[in-house]
Protein backbone atom coordinates (compact mmCIF):
# COMPACT_ATOMS: atom_id res chain seq x y z
CA UNK A 1 0.00 0.00 0.00
CA UNK A 2 1.08 3.20 -0.75
CA UNK A 3 1.80 5.87 1.88
CA UNK A 4 -0.22 8.69 1.83
CA UNK A 5 1.39 12.60 2.02
CA UNK A 6 -0.21 15.62 1.35
CA UNK A 7 2.72 17.27 -0.72
CA UNK A 8 5.93 16.64 -2.10
CA UNK A 9 8.54 18.47 -3.69
CA UNK A 10 11.22 16.70 -5.66
CA UNK A 11 14.62 18.08 -5.58
CA UNK A 12 16.68 20.03 -2.64
CA UNK A 13 18.08 22.69 -4.13
CA UNK A 14 17.86 26.41 -3.33
CA UNK A 15 14.57 26.28 -5.70
CA UNK A 16 12.97 23.42 -4.49
CA UNK A 17 13.46 24.31 -0.63
CA UNK A 18 11.99 27.32 -1.48
CA UNK A 19 8.78 25.90 -2.85
CA UNK A 20 8.68 23.50 0.02
CA UNK A 21 9.19 26.14 2.56
CA UNK A 22 6.26 28.65 0.86
CA UNK A 23 4.15 25.77 0.82
CA UNK A 24 4.48 24.70 4.83
CA UNK A 25 4.49 28.39 5.70
CA UNK A 26 0.68 27.58 4.24
CA UNK A 27 0.19 24.98 6.66
CA UNK A 28 1.06 22.57 3.76
CA UNK A 29 1.95 19.03 4.60
CA UNK A 30 5.28 18.78 2.56
CA UNK A 31 7.84 16.47 2.24
CA UNK A 32 10.79 17.20 -0.08
CA UNK A 33 12.70 14.15 -1.87
CA UNK A 34 16.28 14.58 -2.60
CA UNK A 35 18.44 11.62 -4.42
CA UNK A 36 21.46 13.22 -3.13
CA UNK A 37 23.08 12.30 -0.10
CA UNK A 38 22.26 16.08 0.97
CA UNK A 39 20.45 19.31 -0.19
CA UNK A 40 21.78 21.65 -2.50
CA UNK A 41 24.88 19.46 -4.25
CA UNK A 42 23.95 20.26 -7.85
CA UNK A 43 23.48 23.45 -9.54
CA UNK A 44 22.55 25.08 -6.21
CA UNK A 45 26.39 24.10 -5.34
CA UNK A 46 28.27 25.22 -8.57
CA UNK A 47 27.32 28.57 -9.45
CA UNK A 48 28.34 32.43 -9.17
CA UNK A 49 26.21 32.69 -5.68
CA UNK A 50 25.92 36.37 -7.33
CA UNK A 51 22.34 38.54 -6.60
CA UNK A 52 20.86 39.50 -9.80
CA UNK A 53 19.47 43.21 -10.53
CA UNK A 54 17.61 41.92 -13.61
CA UNK A 55 18.60 43.66 -16.36
CA UNK A 56 19.23 41.24 -19.18
CA UNK A 57 15.97 38.96 -19.20
CA UNK A 58 13.41 39.42 -21.75
CA UNK A 59 10.74 42.26 -20.63
CA UNK A 60 7.22 40.40 -19.66
CA UNK A 61 9.09 36.97 -19.05
CA UNK A 62 9.12 35.47 -15.88
CA UNK A 63 12.90 35.39 -15.20
CA UNK A 64 12.55 39.98 -15.50
CA UNK A 65 9.59 39.55 -13.08
CA UNK A 66 10.75 36.80 -10.73
CA UNK A 67 14.04 38.57 -10.42
CA UNK A 68 13.12 42.08 -9.67
CA UNK A 69 10.65 40.35 -7.09
CA UNK A 70 12.93 37.62 -5.61
CA UNK A 71 16.00 40.14 -5.28
CA UNK A 72 13.95 42.19 -2.70
CA UNK A 73 12.56 39.30 -1.29
CA UNK A 74 16.22 37.38 -0.90
CA UNK A 75 17.62 41.09 0.29
CA UNK A 76 15.02 41.46 3.28
CA UNK A 77 15.29 37.76 3.99
CA UNK A 78 18.88 37.89 4.39
CA UNK A 79 19.05 40.95 6.32
CA UNK A 80 16.24 39.44 8.76
CA UNK A 81 17.83 36.32 9.37
CA UNK A 82 21.57 37.29 9.47
CA UNK A 83 22.31 35.29 5.79
CA UNK A 84 25.68 36.56 4.87
CA UNK A 85 25.08 38.84 1.88
CA UNK A 86 26.53 41.84 0.26
CA UNK A 87 25.18 44.50 -2.01
CA UNK A 88 28.75 45.12 -3.77
CA UNK A 89 27.42 46.58 -7.56
CA UNK A 90 28.70 45.80 -10.71
CA UNK A 91 29.69 46.85 -13.98
CA UNK A 92 28.92 45.96 -16.98
CA UNK A 93 31.82 47.58 -19.54
CA UNK A 94 32.11 48.48 -23.58
CA UNK A 95 35.88 47.65 -24.08
CA UNK A 96 35.85 49.09 -27.45
CA UNK A 97 33.99 51.64 -28.94
CA UNK A 98 32.47 49.35 -31.49
CA UNK A 99 30.39 47.90 -28.35
CA UNK A 100 28.78 51.29 -26.74
CA UNK A 101 25.29 50.20 -28.94
CA UNK A 102 25.37 47.25 -27.35
CA UNK A 103 25.46 49.15 -23.73
CA UNK A 104 23.25 51.09 -24.42
CA UNK A 105 20.60 48.72 -25.42
CA UNK A 106 21.86 46.64 -21.87
CA UNK A 107 20.74 50.01 -20.59
CA UNK A 108 17.17 50.77 -22.22
CA UNK A 109 16.62 47.03 -21.84
CA UNK A 110 17.09 47.01 -17.98
CA UNK A 111 15.19 50.21 -17.57
CA UNK A 112 12.49 48.58 -19.20
CA UNK A 113 12.29 45.93 -16.43
CA UNK A 114 11.85 48.20 -13.57
CA UNK A 115 16.61 48.70 -13.47
CA UNK A 116 18.15 51.69 -13.74
CA UNK A 117 21.38 51.76 -14.55
CA UNK A 118 23.54 55.05 -14.66
CA UNK A 119 26.19 55.09 -17.46
CA UNK A 120 29.68 55.65 -16.41
CA UNK A 121 32.19 57.07 -19.56
CA UNK A 122 35.82 55.90 -18.89
CA UNK A 123 37.25 58.35 -16.35
CA UNK A 124 34.06 58.08 -13.78
CA UNK A 125 34.47 53.72 -14.33
CA UNK A 126 37.75 54.43 -13.27
CA UNK A 127 37.68 56.61 -10.41
CA UNK A 128 35.25 53.10 -9.29
CA UNK A 129 37.39 50.93 -10.14
CA UNK A 130 41.14 52.17 -11.17
CA UNK A 131 42.48 48.11 -12.20
CA UNK A 132 39.69 48.38 -14.63
CA UNK A 133 39.95 49.26 -18.42
CA UNK A 134 36.73 50.53 -20.77
CA UNK A 135 35.80 53.18 -22.58
CA UNK A 136 32.47 52.95 -20.85
CA UNK A 137 30.20 50.80 -18.07
CA UNK A 138 27.20 50.88 -16.59
CA UNK A 139 27.06 50.90 -12.89
CA UNK A 140 24.29 48.51 -11.32
CA UNK A 141 23.96 49.02 -7.42
CA UNK A 142 21.13 46.75 -6.95
CA UNK A 143 23.70 43.25 -7.68
CA UNK A 144 25.00 41.35 -4.95
CA UNK A 145 26.78 38.33 -3.63
CA UNK A 146 25.25 35.61 -1.07
CA UNK A 147 26.33 32.47 1.06
CA UNK A 148 24.07 30.41 -1.26
CA UNK A 149 24.34 27.24 1.64
CA UNK A 150 23.55 29.77 4.20
CA UNK A 151 20.30 30.97 2.61
CA UNK A 152 19.45 26.82 1.86
CA UNK A 153 20.21 25.54 5.74
CA UNK A 154 18.08 28.77 6.58
CA UNK A 155 14.92 27.59 4.42
CA UNK A 156 15.41 24.59 5.40
CA UNK A 157 15.09 25.50 8.83
CA UNK A 158 11.58 27.12 8.04
CA UNK A 159 10.58 24.01 6.02
CA UNK A 160 11.40 21.87 8.95
CA UNK A 161 10.15 24.59 12.00
CA UNK A 162 6.66 24.37 9.99
CA UNK A 163 6.37 20.80 9.86
CA UNK A 164 8.20 19.99 6.60
CA UNK A 165 10.37 16.43 6.46
CA UNK A 166 13.62 16.82 3.97
CA UNK A 167 14.12 12.54 3.09
CA UNK A 168 17.77 12.58 1.53
CA UNK A 169 19.10 9.41 -0.65
CA UNK A 170 15.42 9.59 -1.89
CA UNK A 171 15.36 9.03 -5.91
CA UNK A 172 12.68 8.78 -7.79
CA UNK A 173 12.24 5.79 -10.05
CA UNK A 174 9.18 7.19 -11.49
CA UNK A 175 5.51 8.98 -11.19
CA UNK A 176 2.13 8.34 -12.53
CA UNK A 177 -1.19 10.02 -12.56
CA UNK A 178 -3.41 8.58 -10.42
CA UNK A 179 -7.07 9.10 -9.12
CA UNK A 180 -7.12 12.27 -7.34
CA UNK A 181 -3.41 11.86 -6.22
CA UNK A 182 0.08 11.76 -8.12
CA UNK A 183 1.53 8.29 -7.24
CA UNK A 184 5.65 7.94 -6.59
CA UNK A 185 7.86 5.17 -6.89
CA UNK A 186 11.18 6.11 -5.71
CA UNK A 187 14.21 4.00 -6.67
CA UNK A 188 13.91 1.86 -2.96
CA UNK A 189 10.20 0.59 -3.82
CA UNK A 190 9.18 2.78 -1.49
CA UNK A 191 5.25 3.97 -2.85
CA UNK A 192 3.80 7.04 -1.76
CA UNK A 193 0.52 8.83 -3.13
CA UNK A 194 0.09 12.70 -3.06
CA UNK A 195 -2.18 14.88 -3.50
CA UNK A 196 0.06 17.50 -5.26
CA UNK A 197 3.47 17.02 -6.47
CA UNK A 198 6.32 19.56 -7.37
CA UNK A 199 9.06 18.68 -9.88
CA UNK A 200 11.87 20.82 -9.03
CA UNK A 201 14.57 18.24 -10.02
CA UNK A 202 16.32 20.92 -11.62
CA UNK A 203 19.10 19.51 -14.42
CA UNK A 204 16.75 16.19 -13.53
CA UNK A 205 13.57 17.79 -14.48
CA UNK A 206 12.83 16.97 -17.86
CA UNK A 207 14.00 13.26 -17.65
CA UNK A 208 11.66 12.80 -14.13
CA UNK A 209 8.60 14.46 -16.58
CA UNK A 210 9.32 11.77 -19.57
CA UNK A 211 9.14 8.90 -16.71
CA UNK A 212 5.63 10.68 -15.52
CA UNK A 213 2.68 8.22 -16.92
CA UNK A 214 0.03 10.34 -17.72
CA UNK A 215 1.88 13.33 -18.55
CA UNK A 216 1.80 13.75 -22.59
CA UNK A 217 5.92 14.07 -23.99
CA UNK A 218 4.75 16.88 -25.73
CA UNK A 219 4.75 19.11 -22.47
CA UNK A 220 8.17 18.03 -21.86
CA UNK A 221 11.00 19.59 -23.50
CA UNK A 222 14.58 18.29 -24.46
CA UNK A 223 17.55 19.36 -21.87
CA UNK A 224 20.57 20.73 -23.19
CA UNK A 225 23.86 21.30 -20.91
CA UNK A 226 25.89 24.64 -20.95
CA UNK A 227 28.93 23.59 -18.78
CA UNK A 228 30.06 26.69 -17.21
CA UNK A 229 34.14 26.62 -16.30
CA UNK A 230 35.51 28.76 -13.55
CA UNK A 231 39.03 29.34 -12.58
CA UNK A 232 39.86 30.99 -9.04
CA UNK A 233 42.06 33.86 -8.81
CA UNK A 234 45.78 33.12 -7.02
CA UNK A 235 46.32 36.31 -4.87
CA UNK A 236 43.39 38.95 -4.04
CA UNK A 237 41.74 41.20 -7.40
CA UNK A 238 42.25 44.91 -7.26
CA UNK A 239 38.36 45.27 -7.45
CA UNK A 240 35.67 45.85 -5.20
CA UNK A 241 32.85 45.20 -7.67
CA UNK A 242 32.01 42.51 -9.61
CA UNK A 243 32.49 43.32 -13.37
CA UNK A 244 30.65 41.71 -16.58
CA UNK A 245 31.88 42.34 -20.08
CA UNK A 246 28.94 43.19 -22.59
CA UNK A 247 26.61 39.32 -22.96
CA UNK A 248 27.45 37.13 -25.33
CA UNK A 249 25.45 34.40 -27.32
CA UNK A 250 24.57 31.65 -24.45
CA UNK A 251 25.66 33.69 -21.75
CA UNK A 252 27.16 36.98 -20.14
CA UNK A 253 30.82 36.76 -20.75
CA UNK A 254 33.98 35.16 -18.65
CA UNK A 255 32.89 37.72 -16.02
CA UNK A 256 34.88 38.95 -12.40
CA UNK A 257 32.66 37.85 -9.30
CA UNK A 258 33.93 38.50 -5.46
CA UNK A 259 33.24 35.92 -2.97
CA UNK A 260 31.92 37.61 0.61
CA UNK A 261 35.97 37.09 1.65
CA UNK A 262 36.57 39.38 -1.47
CA UNK A 263 38.11 36.13 -3.24
CA UNK A 264 37.76 36.57 -7.36
CA UNK A 265 36.87 34.23 -10.00
CA UNK A 266 36.25 34.03 -12.91
CA UNK A 267 33.79 33.21 -15.20
CA UNK A 268 31.61 31.23 -16.12
CA UNK A 269 32.34 30.37 -19.87
CA UNK A 270 30.35 28.44 -22.22
CA UNK A 271 30.67 24.88 -23.29
CA UNK A 272 28.20 22.59 -24.57
CA UNK A 273 28.48 19.27 -22.85
CA UNK A 274 26.87 15.58 -23.68
CA UNK A 275 25.21 15.58 -20.42
CA UNK A 276 24.63 16.82 -16.71
CA UNK A 277 28.25 14.81 -15.45
CA UNK A 278 30.70 16.50 -17.08
CA UNK A 279 32.36 18.65 -14.26
CA UNK A 280 35.47 18.61 -14.68
CA UNK A 281 37.87 21.70 -15.65
CA UNK A 282 40.47 21.43 -17.88
CA UNK A 283 43.32 23.57 -17.02
CA UNK A 284 44.33 24.06 -20.63
CA UNK A 285 41.27 26.57 -20.67
CA UNK A 286 43.06 28.95 -18.38
CA UNK A 287 44.82 30.74 -21.91
CA UNK A 288 41.45 31.68 -22.90
CA UNK A 289 40.54 33.09 -19.64
CA UNK A 290 43.60 35.16 -19.64
CA UNK A 291 43.00 36.35 -22.83
CA UNK A 292 39.21 37.04 -22.08
CA UNK A 293 39.73 39.19 -18.86
CA UNK A 294 42.49 40.88 -20.10
CA UNK A 295 40.32 42.94 -22.05
CA UNK A 296 38.87 44.37 -19.28
CA UNK A 297 41.69 43.98 -16.45
CA UNK A 298 45.12 44.21 -18.17
CA UNK A 299 47.09 44.15 -15.17
CA UNK A 300 46.00 40.19 -14.49
CA UNK A 301 49.58 38.29 -13.67
CA UNK A 302 50.76 35.74 -16.25
CA UNK A 303 49.58 32.48 -14.27
CA UNK A 304 47.34 33.83 -11.68
CA UNK A 305 44.61 31.70 -12.87
CA UNK A 306 44.25 28.30 -11.28
CA UNK A 307 41.07 25.37 -11.98
CA UNK A 308 37.87 26.10 -9.92
CA UNK A 309 34.91 24.53 -10.53
CA UNK A 310 32.24 23.82 -13.10
CA UNK A 311 28.22 24.20 -13.29
CA UNK A 312 25.95 22.85 -15.91
CA UNK A 313 22.83 25.26 -16.90
CA UNK A 314 19.49 23.34 -17.41
CA UNK A 315 19.18 24.84 -20.88
CA UNK A 316 16.14 23.17 -22.19
CA UNK A 317 14.84 23.46 -25.84
CA UNK A 318 10.93 22.76 -27.27
CA UNK A 319 9.99 22.03 -30.73
CA UNK A 320 10.55 25.89 -31.70
CA UNK A 321 14.16 25.56 -30.79
CA UNK A 322 16.08 26.93 -27.10
CA UNK A 323 13.04 28.39 -24.40
CA UNK A 324 14.94 30.97 -22.93
CA UNK A 325 12.46 31.69 -19.91
CA UNK A 326 11.61 29.96 -17.03
CA UNK A 327 8.78 27.59 -17.20
CA UNK A 328 6.56 26.95 -14.38
CA UNK A 329 4.22 24.15 -15.64
CA UNK A 330 1.06 23.52 -14.17
CA UNK A 331 -2.21 21.62 -15.02
CA UNK A 332 -3.99 24.38 -16.72
CA UNK A 333 -1.27 23.11 -19.26
CA UNK A 334 -0.69 19.84 -19.09
CA UNK A 335 -3.80 18.44 -17.84
CA UNK A 336 -1.82 16.50 -14.90
CA UNK A 337 -3.92 17.64 -11.50
CA UNK A 338 -1.82 18.41 -8.52
CA UNK A 339 1.32 18.65 -10.49
CA UNK A 340 3.96 21.41 -10.86
CA UNK A 341 7.05 20.77 -13.71
CA UNK A 342 9.72 23.28 -13.09
CA UNK A 343 11.78 23.27 -16.18
CA UNK A 344 15.16 25.50 -17.04
CA UNK A 345 15.55 27.19 -13.48
CA UNK A 346 19.07 28.88 -14.41
CA UNK A 347 20.17 32.11 -13.52
CA UNK A 348 18.66 33.98 -12.37
CA UNK A 349 17.49 30.97 -10.27
CA UNK A 350 18.93 31.67 -7.10
CA UNK A 351 17.73 35.31 -7.11
CA UNK A 352 14.22 34.16 -8.20
CA UNK A 353 14.07 31.19 -5.37
CA UNK A 354 11.71 32.98 -2.77
CA UNK A 355 9.60 34.88 -5.97
CA UNK A 356 9.04 31.50 -7.45
CA UNK A 357 8.13 29.41 -4.07
CA UNK A 358 5.56 31.81 -3.75
CA UNK A 359 4.37 31.59 -7.80
CA UNK A 360 3.91 27.60 -7.24
CA UNK A 361 2.33 28.21 -3.68
CA UNK A 362 0.14 30.16 -5.67
CA UNK A 363 -0.52 27.80 -7.99
CA UNK A 364 -1.40 24.67 -5.77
Amino acid sequence: MAEQVDGVVVGAGVVGLAVARALALRGREVLVLEAAHTFGTGTSARNSEVIHAGLYYPQGSLKARLCVQGRGLLYAYCAERGIAHRRCGKLVVATAEAQRDALRAVQAHALGNGVALPWLERDAARALEPALECVAALLSPETGVVDSHALMLSLLADLEQAGGVLAVNSAVERMEKAQGAIEIVAKDGTHLRARTVVNAAGLGAPDLARRTRGLDALHVPQPRYAKGNYFTLTGRAPFSRLIYPVPEAAGLGVHLTLDLGGQARFGPDVQWVDGPDDLAVDPARAEAFEAAVRIYWPGLPAGALAPGYAGIRPKIFGAQGAITDFVVQGPAVHGVPGLVNLFGIESPGLTSALALGALVADML
